[in-house]
């Protein structure tokens, strides 16, 4: 699976938990869905088993991501080798010696979720000034060994955007996540021409997967990307 700039941006819906959610998912047929895996906190938390049970109806041509946070490397090389996933999206503290050792199982696409900085630690200058913060975290994303790196405003699914100028820190395709939903993705592809969006909490409606929400946000992406071209 090769990272491509230029092409169409792609679509991830994230989250998903119910078979209903794989109802929607299969409507608004995205390019990419996710399942995040063995995290309890998360109120949108599976188990390898549900993933299983849910991928069954998933249409085929949707790929499947697990969503994992300092998840043991044998557990994620497992869900991977068996098919249960097809891509390794990794959101805690997972490390190049992490990516290293999940390689050593397989060729596998790995996606690798970074923080914006917030500004209150942008303006933190008693140890680094502004600049050298953004320049170490903006190295940090670019030399990842992912094949794909993703931006976020905190731990996922926190329905927050951060600040998108911040972006223009990263020379490599990025996949923007963030509080990108129906309202306001439109505004995001035209600032940001990311690799492709990340959708999870702004396609909710109390907590849970919402049909029209989905829909709209899926409708929008290929409606901008239909006007690129």
């Amino acid at each position: 699976m090769a990272v491509m700039s230029g092409n169409p941006v792609k679509i991830k819906l994230c989250g998903l938990s119910r078979p209903v959610d794989i109802d929607s998912v299969n409507e608004a047929k995205p390019d990419y869905c996710g399942f995040i895996i063995n995290v309890p906190k998360s109120i949108r938390n599976t188990t390898p088993d549900q993933v299983r049970a849910l991928r069954k109806n998933l249409s085929p041509e949707i790929i499947p991501v697990g969503v994992f946070r300092n998840e043991p490397v044998e557990n994620v090389a497992e869900l991977l080798l068996d098919g249960t996933i097809q891509v390794a999206q990794l959101h805690g503290s997972e490390d190049e010696d992490y990516i290293r050792r999940l390689r050593a199982y397989g060729t596998f696409f790995i996606i690798q979720a970074f923080r914006v900085p917030i500004p209150e630690e942008i303006s933190d200058i008693r140890t680094r000034s502004p600049e050298k913060v953004l320049s170490d975290w903006a190295d940090m994303v670019n030399k990842s060994s992912a094949d794909l790196v993703l931006l976020d405003n905190g731990g996922g699914g926190t329905g927050k955007t951060f600040e998108w100028t911040l972006a223009n820190q990263i020379q490599r395709p990025f996949l923007l996540a963030g509080g990108i939903g129906p309202d306001n993705i439109t505004e995001a592809l035209d600032q940001l021409h990311p690799w492709g969006v990340d959708m999870s909490s702004s396609v909710e409606t109390d907590g849970k997967k919402d049909r029209k929400k989905m829909l709209a946000a899926v409708s929008r992406v290929r409606a901008w990307n239909k006007n690129r071209r």
